[in-house]
């Protein structure tokens, strides 16, 4: 189980003001459930994740897995201890495949589910275990690489942010359901997806509303659906007239 206790977090802003993105944060994520992270943007989701991961120090709070607090650990110590964050923006990595970078975050992992990691996220192993993972590949292909990375990887906290984002509908659609396979209900594994996608969130077991750094509302989807309907139909009309436009 991974706890998060009254946790603060404050950065400084553009304008040199310090400025609180998470106030008094308290949240229990269970082994073998699904969380839903949702709220709009600059609400502090994507800050909660890197808090998780370590990548934010909190001005106050504590972070606990399984009992152990693991507050001042740093990112691979964490790593080490199974958490695995997919950015919502991933990272570039000029001069290494996409096969070794699949390979460092499993390096037990063996050809035939290497190559599986790849065709899970629709690409194709023979035109990319080879590639170099630098700036010949689009916003789109590296966000369906990091997530094979996280597939690939038996992590015991598996964080996706926003992995929607430069996704086409189709491949969300077969990310969807390797989700379910792989991690709902599954008891030795905590996920934790931060978006706006609908159909994520009816999958989730439990919806998680953040917004101005705070928690508004959580629950069950069919108490926090009714909610959050509007917002979320919107935001998903804005990503497909945007899928129109992007490059894959």
């Amino acid at each position: 189980m991974l706890r998060l206790k009254n946790i603060f977090v404050t950065v400084n802003g553009s304008n040199g003001v310090d400025r609180e993105i998470l106030r008094d944060i308290s949240i229990e994520f269970k082994s073998g459930r699904l969380y839903a992270i949702t709220g709009p943007n600059g609400g502090g989701k994507t800050s909660i994740a890197k808090v998780i991961m370590g990548i934010y120090k909190p001005n106050r709070g504590e972070i606990y897995l399984n009992g152990e607090e693991i507050s001042n650990l740093n990112v691979c110590e964490r790593a080490r201890r199974g958490i695995s964050y997919a950015f919502q923006h991933p990272p570039r990595f000029k001069g290494i495949t996409v096969g070794d970078l699949i390979q460092i975050a499993s390096p037990d992992i063996d050809s035939f589910n290497l190559r599986a990691a790849l065709r899970n996220v629709g690409l194709c192993p023979e035109d990319y275990l080879e590639r170099d993972v630098g700036p010949g590949l689009s916003g789109g292909e590296i966000k369906r690489i990091e997530i094979a990375q996280v597939l690939a990887r038996n992590a015991r906290i598996s964080i996706l942010d926003e992995p929607e984002a430069g996704v086409d509908l189709w491949t969300m659609q077969k990310l969807i359901g390797i989700i379910v396979e792989k991690y709902k209900n599954n008891p030795d594994i905590t996920t934790i997806i931060i978006t706006h996608n609908q159909r994520v969130l009816e999958i989730s077991d439990e919806i998680i509303v953040l917004e101005d750094g705070v928690i508004k509302a959580s629950g069950a989807p069919h108490k926090i659906w009714p909610l959050i309907k509007d917002d979320i139909e919107c935001k998903m009309k804005e990503q497909c007239r945007g899928e129109m436009a992007y490059e894959l």
